[in-house]
């Protein structure tokens, strides 16, 4: 079944992880993808040079991710999807967090998903349609010590989301945001093990995600089967913190 059939996306950070799962996912079901890291490597032939393009974008400047939807333009004729997933951690107390390591945080997350949404949605309010997913997390919901910039940065995604969401409804776009819980990827697998086992205990399915659990809820927000979904945000967390 090809739920995204003739349909253009662009994905940030989507070089590994879950970025590159939910670009892979968009390929097998019938999309074109734009991917955009800091890193993008071989990722157009990972994917299909046929069906995808790689470029590189640092998210925190506006010319970067403005390229992303205008190479899916100007290649694959439309944008119809944006997912903004780029992301970085840079944990440390508050007592010994420095302001830089807090702005990086803040930027990459927060400002990269303002500048991916915006600009998508300038693009998108000329077809009339589009879908935007904004990749959160679940410490946006609980916060996690350690981590007062990636939780700030996660929080302020869901309240972006649901304020582009009232902004755009009207134009025929939907912006929607996914919380991951612990998901088995290069950034969470670099934890130190106690920490690793420790999360693993909070979560009664008792297993960590795997990159296409949260691609395959992408997926679902991406296509019209969520067509009368905006606003809301999807936990993927096999039940931790419920």
């Amino acid at each position: 079944m090809s739920l995204l059939a003739d349909r253009v996306a662009v994905v940030t950070g989507g070089a590994q992880g879950i970025g590159f799962a939910i670009a892979e996912t968009f390929v097998r079901h019938g999309a074109r993808v734009v991917v955009g890291d800091l890193e993008p490597g071989d990722t157009r032939e990972r994917l299909g040079p046929a069906v995808a393009r790689a470029v590189r974008c640092d998210v925190t400047r506006a010319e970067d991710v403005e390229a992303l939807p205008a190479t899916a333009v100007e290649d694959f004729g439309t944008v119809d999807i944006a997912v903004n997933n780029a992301g970085i951690t840079r944990d440390a107390t508050m007592r010994t967090m420095t302001e830089h390591e807090f702005d990086q945080v803040i930027a990459v997350h927060l400002k990269g998903t303002w500048h991916g949404t915006r600009l998508a949605a300038a693009l998108m309010r000329e077809c009339g349609r589009g879908s935007i997913v904004n990749i959160s997390s679940l410490s946006g919901k609980v916060g996690m010590a350690g981590q007062t910039n990636y939780s700030a940065a996660k929080a302020g995604i869901i309240g972006l989301t649901k304020a582009a969401a009232k902004e755009t409804a009207r134009y025929g776009l939907r912006v929607n945001a996914i919380q991951p819980g612990l998901i088995r990827s290069p950034m969470t697998t670099a934890m130190p093990e106690h920490i690793w086992e420790q999360k693993m205990a909070e979560i009664p399915m008792s297993r960590a995600g795997e990159p296409d659990e949260i691609a395959n809820v992408a997926l679902f927000l991406a296509s019209d089967l969520s067509s009368y979904m905006t606003g809301t945000t999807l936990e993927v967390t096999g039940g931790r913190f419920m």
